[in-house]
């Protein structure tokens, strides 16, 4: 049975990593068509698609095989292994991860594909997106550190362990806000620069 456990953690890992790869050079890829010049600012429709898809699959993989996980372990320690705080965290992070993931799918990325750029967005559907973003990648990256943070498991409280959560979700949204800010201040620039040489 560790064997068949084993395996089980093999993809859980395996779901994860790559959940976390997508969701890590999408957001570079974002950035970097923000932040440069001479970058398209438009969204690939193909891209958001298959993003989604992924994404959506890796989450649905890590739910099965954390429960098995979850499952298997329980025949050893009983009840009590659900007492762990490391285990909580993790359990209430990707449970914020699925809703959160919801909300991108249905609203967000649809909105993004019907508006083509982030920029291009009114502030309101800007400030969601933004939202939404941060929590995706900062869900993302605090399960996969409590994932392998064996040393965290029942020495600290639950509140301990999702302390710094909350303060990355608002270094995150104040950088985005910081970077779309850059963007349109260039994308201002740029329009005023082109439409001064247009008329003359």
């Amino acid at each position: 049975m560790e064997f068949v456990r084993m395996g089980i953690v093999f993809v859980h890992l395996i779901a994860c990593c790559v959940a976390i790869g997508l969701v890590l050079t999408s957001d570079i890829a974002m950035v970097r068509r923000l932040l440069d010049s001479d970058a398209p600012t438009d969204f690939a429709q193909d891209h958001l698609a298959s993003l989604q898809r992924t994404v959506t699959l890796a989450l649905t993989v890590l739910w099965i095989t954390g429960i098995a996980i979850i499952a298997f372990d329980m025949r050893t320690q009983g009840l009590t292994y659900l007492g762990n705080p490391k285990l909580q965290a993790k359990i209430g992070i990707v449970a914020l991860l699925t809703f959160n993931g919801i909300a991108l799918h249905s609203a967000v990325l649809p909105a993004l594909q019907k508006a083509g750029s982030l920029l291009k967005l009114s502030f309101e559907r800007r400030m969601v997106a933004i939202f939404a973003g941060v929590i995706s990648a900062v869900s993302w990256f605090y399960a996969a550190m409590l994932g392998v943070g064996r040393p965290l498991s029942w020495k600290y409280s639950l509140i301990q362990i999702l302390a710094a959560y909350p303060a990355l979700v608002a270094g995150g949204i104040a950088t985005m806000l910081f970077i779309t800010a850059v963007a349109k201040s260039r994308t201002s620039v740029e329009r005023r620069n082109t439409e001064k040489v247009a008329a003359y």
